[in-house]
């Protein structure tokens, strides 16, 4: 089932004709909006990192864009006004938002007044649908479950539902009593949302899997060996290891994002007690030193300062241990399988350059984890290949490139696109930087 049944099925369970949204992530919104604008209120993205806007011309005056001053979602933003002329936006000024800034949590009440106006604001000018509002059983069942999603039901007023964000730990809750105050909110979860999806459906690339399967070989953990996941996201790697080792396995698995825990919880049920979620900074690891024979962490480095979360692993680490590292990587080109002109080439061969202060994308990540005191180091760089342009991590990675075209290369994009999947040839393919390193047994 696509997002757009799942959320359409949704409002038909709850009874909404129509209803305001506010995402992060467009393309959880995108089908809705080219198929069903009429469901649509109005609509805010909440600091875009991603942003096709083709799927969103229908809808555009009511459409606010929120984005920071600088860094990704600055840039997306106003690529996308040009085609959207019609849309709003708002800038938070001194703001660089990238796709795992706590936003909310760090503009709350710019954010929710900014949200607010503008809601009201299409309202009160007749331009959108009027959103429903809920019909009293549904406010009394407070949560549940449908199509895949999770829903949590608060306030009162036209009905405001607000899907996942990508990374954002604290997702949209401090806004919560200034929006409740003004709407029925709806906060939606699941794995077929947000960053969820997106990790979910990286985790079941086959070549992804056989990346974490050479990484695992290298670090050879056992079922009695003590495991560490640091920076965790949904669990899906966890998930992986645990059916690997079988019912022995015991895997501590940390991540700071409260939100990604609780959905890895939910998605680890079958696991039973094999995986022990714990929210961690990767900064301040909450163990004692020499703790774990195998440590692991998939693409977090990014995020954070990568020395001193290599320091914390080396720390709990046991003398003899493992430690394996993956990171994305931003100094190789990825490669899309179409017949494009060189200067759309030129834009798709870049990979999207998200990287926070202090943290690692490159090839520098394996001479960090020498510089951390780990020796053995086994490198290997991997390519991953995603060929199902429906799943959501496949539609992150081209929304980067669609929102960087104008209309009559976007137009060629799309041509040679429809060919080369007319022919079985549609493929994208994108590097890691890999590494098993082992700390000294003295």
């Amino acid at each position: 089932m696509q997002t757009v049944e799942r959320l359409n099925s949704l409002m038909q369970h709850l009874r909404l004709e129509a209803a305001f949204f506010a995402t992060q992530m467009p393309g959880d919104v995108a089908d809705l909006a080219a198929l069903k604008p009429e469901r649509i209120s109005a609509l805010v993205l909440c600091v875009p990192t991603r942003l096709d806007p083709q799927p969103f011309e229908r809808i555009q005056s009511r459409l606010l864009m929120i984005s920071g001053e600088t860094g990704l979602s600055a840039d997306t933003s106003q690529r996308a006004h040009e085609r959207l002329a019609e849309a709003r936006r708002h800038v938070l000024r001194g703001y660089d938002a990238t796709g795992w800034s706590d936003v909310v949590a760090e503009r709350t009440t710019e954010v929710a007044g900014t949200i607010y106006r503008f809601l009201a604001g299409t309202s009160e000018r007749g331009l959108s649908p009027p959103a429903s509002r809920l019909p009293s059983a549904a406010l009394g069942a407070g949560r549940g479950t449908h199509a895949g999603l999770s829903y949590r039901i608060e306030g009162q007023g036209p009905t405001l539902i607000l899907m996942p964000f990508f990374l954002a730990p604290s997702q949209w809750r401090p806004a919560l009593p200034e929006l409740a105050q003004h709407f029925t909110v709806i906060e939606l979860g699941g794995p077929h949302l947000g960053g969820v999806a997106a990790l979910e459906d990286r985790a079941r690339t086959p070549t992804y899997q056989a990346m974490f399967h050479t990484l695992v070989e290298f670090m050879a953990p056992t079922a009695q060996s003590r495991i560490l996941d640091v920076g965790c996201g949904s669990g899906a790697l966890d998930r992986l290891l645990a059916s690997r080792l079988g019912p022995a396995v015991r895997i501590d698995a940390v991540d700071v994002n409260p939100f990604l825990l609780q959905e890895a919880e939910n998605l680890a049920v079958e696991c039973g007690g094999r995986i022990r979620f714990a929210q961690a900074s990767a900064l301040v690891l909450p163990f004692a030193d020499q703790t774990f024979d195998c440590i692991f962490s998939v693409t977090m480095l990014e995020e954070c300062d990568a020395d001193r979360a290599i320091a914390e692993m080396v720390r709990v680490a046991r003398p003899g241990a493992r430690i394996g590292l993956v990171a994305r990587a931003t100094d190789l080109p990825q490669w899309w399988n179409l017949a494009l002109p060189p200067e759309i080439r030129a834009k798709a061969d870049v990979p999207p350059q998200s990287v926070g202060a202090g943290g690692v994308a490159d090839a520098s990540l394996y001479l960090r984890m020498l510089s951390a005191g780990l020796v053995d180091l086994k490198v290997f760089p991997a390519l991953i290949t995603l060929d199902d342009p429906e799943g959501p991590i496949w539609r992150y990675r081209e929304d980067h490139i669609i929102a960087q075209l104008s209309p009559k290369e976007r137009a060629t994009w799309n041509a040679a696109r429809a060919a080369a999947r007319e022919k079985g040839l549609l493929v994208q393919t994108h590097a890691l930087h890999c590494a098993v390193a082992r700390k000294p047994a003295s």
